[in-house]
């Protein structure tokens, strides 16, 4: 089990805080026993864009600029950050892109944060945004009034196939992630996702990575719920 030094927020660029990936990583290493090495990453706010919602915030032909690669491969922070707008003129000034491009333009949030803009943001699993709430976002050459697509992103787990067989689970599966901190936590209900050449990775927002004090995690493990 080895866990990454605190990070000294002191020497971090504000734009780096405000990206997905935070850089605040636990790492169980995989020991005699085949076990998968198992990393929880923190996400903040951010944006995913269609190809079209791209070029009309950053200008005709406009590609997303890759500033940080994620821990998933093809995965990346990009340069790119919009104003985002909700009811009431609430705002958030700057907010990190994701790459790739998706299908569809989806906001994931934290609870707080829909609690500062004034967005009932409901808990979904990725992608599926009908019947969220909007917003508008604006970018240096335009502005994009999402009908639909702010999300509260549901806590889960990515693993390949054979992390899916060593936990004996399988795609949209149940989890639990126990969390050995100052703040002892158990988070339920992690839903697992299982695709080709992933990573063993968890996904927390800020809120819950505040609530169990990530920062100072001595260990964390999956729990398998049978």
């Amino acid at each position: 089990m080895s866990i990454a030094a605190p990070i000294d927020r002191r020497v971090i660029d504000r734009k780096v805080i405000e990206q997905i990936i935070r850089e605040i990583v636990l790492a169980q290493v995989g020991g005699p026993d085949g076990k998968p090495e198992l990393v929880v990453t923190v996400s903040a706010r951010h944006v995913h864009l269609t190809d079209r919602d791209v070029e009309t915030l950053f200008g005709a032909g406009h590609t997303l600029t890759v500033m940080k690669e994620l821990y998933q491969e093809g995965h990346f922070a990009a340069e790119e950050t919009v104003m985002l707008v909700g009811p009431r003129r609430r705002m958030l000034p700057s907010v990190r892109v994701l790459g790739p491009t998706r299908p569809a333009t989806q906001v994931e949030l934290a609870f707080t944060d829909g609690i500062s803009l004034g967005i009932d943001a409901p808990v979904r699993q990725s992608g599926r945004i009908d019947g969220t709430p909007g917003c508008v976002l604006v970018g240096p050459k335009g502005v994009v009034e999402l009908k639909q697509g702010v999300i509260r992103a549901e806590r889960h787990v990515h693993m390949s196939p054979y992390d899916a067989r060593h936990y004996g689970v399988k795609d949209n599966d149940r989890m639990s992630l126990r969390v050995d901190s100052p703040c002892n936590t158990v988070f339920s209900n992690l839903l697992v996702r299982v695709g080709e050449k992933i990573k063993l990775e968890v996904h927390l927002d800020t809120d819950e990575a505040n609530a169990c004090d990530i920062d100072h995690a001595r260990k964390v493990e999956l729990i398998t719920n049978n």
